[in-house]
């Protein structure tokens, strides 16, 4: 399938103090063709962030979760250490194994081994066995942790970090497939608690890395 895209207004978000930008979030659904593969559609990958915020500007959304093994986590729980946001379908076999390998590329080269929180955005994979098999699969950082919970959790941290999920079903040789569509999006957050930066897929590693020099450069 080639890429398909629907789009989301985000919202203002101030990056001057006289000035805002309108951010426009891509929905990507399973079986796009990555930006590197040379799909039709494929978009050039970010070289930097799509926003940013000043020190102390913008509190992350609070939420609490738990991990692939029963254990609470949320931002407070991480708050000492930076933290990447994203959201992932564990059951995605595309954007989002790639975009998991480059948060992981970007973390392994940080001097502060920030914590990678994948937020789940499909409820039917988040089966410790699937998550288990996902960190395998994409060789990801140790630093990763999932985030999941029920539908109702999840959903109220979406709509917190402007994430839009939408679950279609269709049947294909008789058998119902249900497939997730999701914004493809990552948050920065600093050693405090605050939004630094946001990052749409598609998006470099180095983008990453930068913006996480950038925060060990004015800590």
């Amino acid at each position: 399938m080639t890429a398909t895209a629907r789009w989301a207004l985000f919202a203002t978000v101030p990056l001057l103090a006289a000035a805002a930008v309108v951010l426009v979030f891509a929905l990507r659904s399973p079986g796009t063709t990555a930006a590197t593969g040379g799909g039709p559609m494929a978009a050039p990958a970010a070289t930097d962030a799509a926003a940013t915020w000043a020190a102390g500007e913008k509190r992350a959304p609070a939420f609490a979760l738990h991990d692939e093994h029963g254990r609470a986590v949320s931002l407070a729980s991480l708050r000492g250490r930076p933290v990447l946001v994203t959201f992932i379908d564990p059951l995605c076999r595309d954007f989002c194994p790639t975009e998991a390998q480059h948060l992981s590329d970007a973390v392994r080269g940080a001097s502060e081994k920030p914590t990678i929180l994948a937020v789940s955005v499909n409820t039917a994979g988040n089966a410790p066995s699937n998550l288990a098999l996902d960190r395998r699969k994409w060789k990801v950082a140790s630093q990763w942790r999932w985030g999941v919970g029920t539908g109702a959790q999840l959903a109220r941290v979406w709509h917190a970090f402007h994430i839009e999920v939408i679950t279609t079903h269709k049947k294909i040789a008789g058998v119902k497939v249900q497939q997730v569509t999701h914004t493809e999006a990552a948050y920065l957050i600093d050693a405090q608690g605050y939004q630094r930066a946001l990052f749409i897929w598609p998006y470099t590693a180095h983008a990453v890395t930068e913006a996480l020099r950038g925060l060990s450069a004015s800590s």
